[in-house]
């Protein structure tokens, strides 16, 4: 990598560049805002060019998926506390969604994946692999005995992208979400918690 800009700082690896520009890309939005924030304003921060933020990211939306991707470590740990002493499964997945739905458009950091020009980035972001492997993890941290109640490692990976599918249309069309949380609570009780809960012995005929 050439000496220019950078600071006087080049960096060290590709893995470092792509930080300092998801960095730079962060002090623009606190600045500038997210919808005014642009690939110019984030290499002027930096002192590259355009074309070098481009070897490392497509499009702005990328990297504000970065920054936002990046915040989402302290919201995952604020939604686990929260679920401390719910060992449920539905119950632990749906009052899980009723936090999400509260929390994130009103979080500095989340929130950027609400308010990107292009209405669809949310959603393409929300169900990619990467994201639904990452649903997983979390899941599989919640205070929950997945494998008592019948739900293995490949069920979770299932679970994660339904609930992502379904949160992804919550925050994108908020005012067709209940305001009240004990109404939203009743209509995931209604249509997401059987899904989640185990069949009584009794259901399975004996051989």
């Amino acid at each position: 990598m050439g000496h220019h800009g950078w600071g006087g700082r080049p960096p060290a690896s590709d893995a470092e560049a792509r930080q300092r520009i998801i960095d730079a890309t962060d002090r623009c939005i606190d600045r500038y805002g997210v919808a005014k924030t642009t690939l110019s304003d984030v290499a002027g921060e930096l002192g590259v060019t355009r074309q070098t933020v481009y070897r490392h990211f497509g499009r702005i939306s990328d990297i504000i998926g970065e920054v936002a991707a990046q915040g989402a470590e302290s919201f995952v740990e604020q939604m686990i506390a929260h679920l401390q002493g719910i060992t449920d499964p539905a119950e632990a997945v749906i009052e899980g969604m009723v936090f999400c739905v509260r929390t994130i458009p009103t979080d500095p950091r989340l929130s950027l994946l609400l308010q990107l020009g292009d209405p669809a980035a949310f959603g393409r972001g929300a169900t990619t692999r990467d994201t639904i492997d990452r649903g997983a993890k979390m899941l599989q941290r919640f205070p929950v005995d997945w494998t008592a109640s019948g739900i293995g490692e490949d069920d979770l990976n299932g679970l994660a992208e339904m609930i992502m599918r379904l949160l992804t249309s919550l925050l994108q069309h908020p005012s067709e979400v209940p305001q009240d949380e004990a109404r939203l609570r009743t209509f995931l009780n209604r249509w997401l918690a059987p899904a989640l809960s185990r069949p009584s012995p009794s259901a399975h005929p004996r051989s």
